[in-house]
């Protein structure tokens, strides 16, 4: 059987795929080892504090290894799958075919994936974090990944199952100086798309700067040799999240808190303890809106757009907001400072099979109504796909939360960290209502305002609820107070 060199193999390493970001849960494995990649493709779908994000392999060859599971969270700068390259590629396709399929300590290594995702909650921020990348650390697989890597690792090298290898330790990072590395932009986001820690890289540029060729060269570094032994036979040790010996299965769920979740457990609970919130409500007429929604859907302008209620009540808030500039802010604890912002990136929550996202729409402020009606429909579209990018969901401002398409008539939202204010607008239906003197059936709904107290008085917020309730009253007010 053909063997490979050690430098023939290229391990990808989990890179920081949003700012800061620190470890992400792999998903789904498009790939399998023995599968021919390219330069490019999509190799797995991994899901962490922002977003679910496709990640492209970076070379041509052949899976080696799998070294991690569906499912597994890892740390930024682990590796996640090794690849054969160049000369190896070759050599590595059969034998790893072979091996998966003549191996049945493989199948009975294989951690069970999970039967269902529950929806998560993402979008509303993140605990602040360090943007440095952590030093890397050595792929550590768990248990049943280990053993299965392990058994095909052994046929390719003439041994039989059980005889497994031990995991390749890791290499030794190159010490880490306090001071930054020296890179250009291109180069930093080269590095951090490869997993390539630039304090780790030897610099080869002027005044000690990295080059591409630095990056390119650190990613391709040849594999520690793994040397071969028979492990000794350890009873398994209890997993630190382990349910109580108690735990009733047929009565009782548990779901571990993590990724997506518990990153927003952490946004929320920062957000509810650190912001004063305070919430008003009040209860508006809009069946002049109503109208003007239908009327707009049969407007050529509009065609292929999408028109409803949410689109005016999106520009109501942006109408407010200009009238009322101080509700735009940010508070900066460090330096003592209310930041007022002079551009609105609106965030939209949308719900997704995924569960509730909030992404926004950037200098929502400048845009047209047609204009706000596109960046709309494409902003759900792309939730809805599960496409959002982490990029998306950062910068808001302010913040729209619709509970009324649930049948809900008001809430008290908790703001995104590092937002002033966030809207919630309540079903919309038909009740009665005193209309020039009579009591008539109109279109209702309750707005409700939650605010930052530090940066927004009782008079200002007031002022802002205000105004979003008299533009959906009256809607031609659109025009005379744009």
């Amino acid at each position: 059987m053909t063997t490979m060199t050690d430098s023939s193999v290229r391990e990808f390493k989990m890179p920081d795929v949003g700012e800061g970001l620190t470890e992400a849960e792999i998903l789904k494995w498009y790939v399998q080892p023995g599968d021919t990649v390219t330069d490019g493709q999509v190799v797995c779908e991994v899901e962490t504090a922002k977003a679910a994000v496709e990640l492209p392999i970076p070379y041509d060859g052949v899976v080696r290894e799998l070294h991690f599971p569906e499912g597994t969270t890892v740390d930024v700068g682990t590796s996640i799958i090794a690849v054969a390259v160049g000369d190896g590629a070759a050599a590595a396709a059969e034998p790893v075919q072979e091996a998966v399929a003549d191996t049945p300590a493989t199948a009975e290594a294989e951690e069970p994936k999970p039967e269902g995702r529950q929806p998560v909650l993402v979008g509303y921020g993140v605990s602040t974090s360090s943007t440095r990348r952590r030093p890397r650390k050595g792929a550590q697989a768990p248990a049943a990944a280990q053993e299965a890597s392990a058994a095909i690792q052994a046929e390719m090298n003439g041994h039989g199952p059980a005889a497994p290898a031990a995991p390749a330790p890791a290499a030794p990072a190159a010490p880490v100086t306090g001071d930054r590395p020296l890179a250009k932009p291109p180069v930093r986001k080269l590095a951090k798309d490869l997993g390539v820690d630039l304090a780790t890289v030897v610099p080869s540029g002027p005044d000690g700067i990295i080059t591409r060729e630095d990056v390119h060269a650190a990613a391709a570094e040849p594999a520690t040799p793994e040397p071969q032994a028979a492990p000794a036979a350890v009873a398994p040790a209890p997993s630190p999240t382990a349910a109580p010996a108690s735990y009733d299965t047929t009565r009782e769920t548990r779901v571990p808190v993590k990724g997506v979740r518990k990153a927003t457990a952490a946004a929320m609970v920062g957000s509810a303890f650190t912001a004063p919130h305070v919430t008003e409500f009040v209860t508006v007429d809009v069946t002049r809106t109503m109208k003007l929604v239908e009327e707009l859907k049969q407007d050529k302008e509009y065609a292929g757009l999408r028109v409803n209620p949410l689109l005016l009540i999106a520009k109501a808030l942006l109408v407010a907001i200009k009238r009322n500039p101080d509700i735009n802010a940010s508070w900066d604890e460090a330096a003592q400072e209310i930041v007022v912002k002079h551009y609105v990136n609106l965030g939209i929550a949308a719900a997704t099979p995924r569960g509730l996202i909030v992404p926004n729409i950037k200098d929502a402020h400048a845009k047209t109504l047609p204009q706000l009606a596109g960046s709309l429909g494409e902003l759900v579209s792309t939730a809805r796909e599960g496409k959002t990018s982490p990029a998306a969901m950062q910068g808001g401002t302010v913040t729209i939360t619709n509970v009324g398409v649930f049948g809900v008539d008001t809430g008290t939202p908790i703001l995104n960290p590092g937002e002033s204010a966030i809207l919630a607008v309540g079903a919309i239906k038909l009740q009665p209502w005193v209309h020039k003197g009579k009591v008539k059936p109109r279109q209702v709904t309750t707005l409700a305002l939650s605010f930052d107290h530090r940066l927004v008085d009782g008079e200002l917020g007031s002022k802002v609820l205000a105004d979003v309730a008299a533009v959906l009253e009256q809607p031609k007010r659109l025009i005379s107070w744009a």
